[in-house]
């Protein structure tokens, strides 16, 4: 669990990104949602989360389900992904907004793309998609890899 890599590969970097990740995209959406911008009948993460759990949560229990997702995406990205390029982590984005639209929205009851909700729901869902790989990118190129070696008597 602590492998250290020098390449940036390390499951403790990989996790730091998706955990920064999750924190930036919900602080945004939900800045968003306080002031009254989103279409969104309320968080994705914690509507999934009510369904999964079959009944009514306080707000954290969703940004929970958000950071557990997001940072497992960011964890398969860092740790796994051969190129790891912007195109590559939009890309990755897109995939997974194209997921939220055609398999989490109807789980949770917004229909196909959100169209049981609003048509906003499909422009709304690719806003924080778009940031989640514009972030994965940045942070997985500028954030330094861990260069510490672990020591064995040197």
């Amino acid at each position: 669990m602590t492998d250290v890599r020098r390449d940036g590969r390390s499951w403790l970097r990989a996790m730091g990104i998706g955990v920064l990740v999750s924190i930036v995209t919900a602080v945004i959406m939900l800045g968003l949602t306080a002031a009254g911008l989103s279409p969104f009948p309320k968080p994705p993460s914690l509507a999934f989360a009510e369904t999964v759990l079959a009944r009514p949560l306080p707000l954290p229990v969703g940004l929970l389900f958000h950071t557990v997702y997001v940072t497992f995406w960011a964890v398969v990205f860092v740790r796994y992904f051969p190129r790891r390029n912007l195109w590559t982590a939009l890309a990755l984005a897109a995939v997974l907004w194209l997921v939220i639209l055609v398999v989490f929205f109807p789980i949770v009851g917004w229909g196909l793309a959100g169209l049981s909700v609003s048509p906003r729901l499909i422009a709304a869902s690719f806003v924080p998609h778009l940031l989640f790989g514009l972030l994965l990118w940045a942070l997985d190129r500028y954030l330094p890899a861990t260069t510490f070696r672990a020591s064995r008597g040197a």
